[in-house]
């Protein structure tokens, strides 16, 4: 997916980020495909990893998708209005105390990660006379959210404290699925089933982007994707086989020559051995760009690899662009830093980070242009 700046792109902004909602859908088409005969749900927490929550969430519904996680309940309540009454959202961190009225009036489904929680909401569902949808989530040795293995002894033991709850799925979350040959996966999944055996009619879930290319009989019923919908690697072990989704150019601000012996940018820690060209482009740090990034990333300028010189500032990069034509360096001529050359998960290992970061750290400040998905055939729906 190329992007050049183009007409319909807002001039008071330096920066175009264009989502491509067709990509999105390619992407979770091809997951459903591979999670088969599981269904396949939509994580659009953090803004559907700085996406745009509401847009990419229209797209995987018109194509079929049904089941939406987001981590907070305020994530919910600025989805769940904007979806089909058939669709669910699902809080991934549960409730917070006194926040149990207002998730049952949104209709979201909470994800309850501890005793506690559970007998909050049952105590909801009780003064309220009707049983209330919740998904209870299992800690199969993660040890972050979910009800740790002494509390869920307590609930096989009092199986009442699940009179007025209305059990629609049962969950975990795998820890190293990125790594197909992480002995942990078969463990975590020996965890899980061995809690979810003990609900025999609850629809099951455990696999996120990486779990459903796991190799493995059963997906189980329902599969989580999130960064693999966005053009991520699923698993680093293999060559990335999602369509990439995200492009972002900047504009160029300013060229300049500067003699050798010359230092560029805060801390003067870049010096130019010999004369050299550079060019600012108008985004930095404050746009998410990290600045960790002025040591070792670079961006690319008509095809052509140019190394950051300096560091990152809050609103500017500075580029060595001494090897690069002068007919592609005027002012607000494009630099791609990401794109064909370079993608989310290049910048990620520049960074020393992962992918999910590079995404969800994108600012506000750029132009967003969402190219629509196509009309494509809804895709056969599954078990859950």
């Amino acid at each position: 997916m190329h992007v050049s700046m183009a007409p319909d792109m807002n001039p008071a902004a330096d920066g175009l980020l264009q989502i491509d909602l067709d990509a999105v859908v390619a992407n979770y088409e091809a997951i459903v495909r591979q999670a088969a005969p599981a269904q396949v749900g939509g994580v659009v927490k953090a803004d559907a990893y700085g996406l745009g929550a509401r847009e990419i969430s229209h797209a995987l519904m018109a194509a079929g998708c049904r089941h939406f996680f987001v981590a907070h309940l305020l994530e919910a309540v600025e989805l769940k209005s904007s979806l089909a009454p058939e669709c669910f959202v699902y809080v991934l961190n549960g409730l917070a105390p006194g926040t149990e009225p207002l998730c049952a009036k949104l209709g979201a489904v909470p994800v309850l990660n501890s005793l506690d929680q559970l007998t909050r909401w049952a105590a909801l569902a009780m003064s309220q006379r009707s049983q209330l949808p919740a998904v209870i989530q299992v800690d199969s040795g993660m040890s972050r959210l979910g009800l740790p293995a002494n509390e869920i002894a307590v609930l096989l033991k009092q199986p009442h404290r699940l009179d007025w709850i209305k059990l629609v799925l049962i969950m975990s979350h795998l820890a190293c699925a990125d790594d197909p040959d992480a002995p942990s996966n078969a463990s975590q999944e020996a965890a899980f089933l061995q809690v979810a055996e003990q609900f025999p009619h609850v629809p099951r879930s455990l696999d996120n982007s990486a779990g459903a290319f796991l190799r493995k009989p059963d997906h189980h019923d329902l599969v989580r994707p999130g960064i693999a919908l966005f053009g991520g690697a699923p698993q680093f072990a293999h060559p990335n086989m999602m369509r990439p989704v995200v492009s972002l150019e900047a504009k160029i601000v300013q060229v300049r020559e500067i003699p050798a012996g010359a230092r560029v940018g805060y801390g003067l820690d870049f010096t130019a051995f010999q004369s050299s060209r550079i060019a600012t482009i108008g985004i930095g740090y404050g746009d998410g760009w990290l600045r960790h990034l002025g040591r070792c990333g670079g961006a690319f300028i008509a095809g052509i690899r140019v190394p950051i010189a300096g560091r990152v500032s809050m609103d500017s990069i500075t580029l060595d662009v001494s090897h690069v034509p002068e007919k592609h360096l005027q002012p607000g001529a494009p630099v791609e830093l990401i794109g064909p050359h370079q993608t989310i998960d290049d910048v990620a290992a520049d960074a020393n980070t992962i992918s999910y970061e590079i995404l969800t750290r994108l600012g506000r400040r750029f132009h967003r242009r969402y190219l629509p998905a196509a009309n494509r055939p809804t895709p056969l729906g599954g078990r859950a």
